[in-house]
């Protein structure tokens, strides 16, 4: 394997994984150990206020509660732990070239580019919890194929969710059109499985609950983004127009998820370690098959390790990773 030069040393670059990565625990290794990680998670609980306490029990324990895959534990839970481990690795000296996330993950990745406040953030999360629990009863279907396997079934009731790879779609709709589609897809030969989801996010199913989300966005300010965000939405890098669009944020949770075209922009304009920043290994599966990465290019080190709960093992996938991460930390000719 050949030496990377100062000039042709990787960049990072940090992912943050959205709906469907969570689990019990997810990085709670690392709290009380990892001091920024920790306070960032304090801040993040005391914030919830009234919600906070039940949101740390469903997330420090060792079984799923009933109500973890839903809006009124993941989502919130999910913007805290990703934006703690974002804030850990910030604090090692870590300066980004680029940030990208993942439904709620672009959220975080707006949050650290300094386009949304923290404690604006964690509101939202708290709104969220009341206006998307009444949706209709929905879901999410991980699908192992390519867009025109899957169009005939996008019929109106079952939605493009999201783009994850060439073979891998999010499809979204309320239950029992998602679990049509789920028997039309396993008849073909088609392997699909459902995510972890009551909400069927992505979809027109929530455009009723993102319209009652408008008046808190709209009394969020808005900032010019201070670092560069990859944005899934627009499939490329987030202007400042964008940026200070309101409806463009509130309308994230009922639009598709650009994900693969957007990393395929981020690996063109950079060779990256992509860091993934949240629980399980699910952003860098996907990446490690991309042809920047397989042709040596690009890499990819998750912070944690693939849906573990074993506390031992977050804290020592998080020292691996840091090991990889530091060197790359020099001066990079522009």
């Amino acid at each position: 394997m050949s030496v990377r030069t100062q000039e042709s040393a990787l960049r990072i670059a940090l992912v943050f994984p959205g709906q469907g990565a969570q689990h019990p625990r997810m990085a709670a290794g690392l709290y009380g150990h990892e001091a920024v990680f920790t306070a960032a998670m304090d801040e993040a609980l005391e914030l919830l206020g009234a919600d906070g306490e039940r949101i740390r029990s469903a997330w420090l324990a060792r079984t799923t509660t009933a109500d973890f895959d839903d809006v009124t534990v993941s989502q919130p839970l999910l913007y805290a732990v990703d934006h703690a481990l974002g804030r850990m690795v910030l604090d090692w000296g870590v300066e980004p070239v680029a940030l990208m996330g993942h439904s709620v993950g672009e959220l975080v990745a707006a949050t650290l580019a300094g386009v949304v406040g923290f404690a604006d953030g964690i509101r939202l999360m708290r709104a969220r919890i009341r206006q998307f629990a009444q949706t209709p009863a929905g879901g999410m279907l991980a699908v192992a194929a390519g867009l025109g396997e899957v169009e005939d079934l996008l019929t109106g009731q079952v939605h493009l969710a999201a783009v994850n790879a060439r073979r891998q779609l999010l499809l979204a709709g309320e239950r029992e059109p998602l679990d049509r589609a789920a028997q039309a897809l396993r008849e073909r030969g088609i392997v699909c499985r459902d995510a972890r989801a009551r909400q069927a996010f992505h979809s027109p199913v929530v455009d009723e609950a993102v319209e009652a989300s408008m008046p808190d966005w709209l009394a969020t300010p808005l900032n010019r983004p201070r670092r560069t965000v990859y944005s899934a939405y627009t499939q490329g890098v987030l202007t400042d127009d964008t940026a200070l669009d309101h409806r463009f944020w509130a309308r994230q949770a009922a639009e598709t998820v650009h994900f693969a075209p957007t990393l395929d922009r981020l690996l063109a304009d950079h060779d990256c370690l992509l860091v993934e920043a949240g629980p399980g290994n699910s952003l860098s599966t996907v990446a490690r098959r991309h042809p920047a990465v397989v042709r040596g290019g690009s890499e990819v080190a998750p912070l944690l390790p693939d849906g573990a709960q074993d506390d031992v093992r977050d804290r020592r996938s998080v020292a691996a990773a840091k090991e990889r991460i530091l060197p790359l930390q020099q001066p990079v000719r522009a």
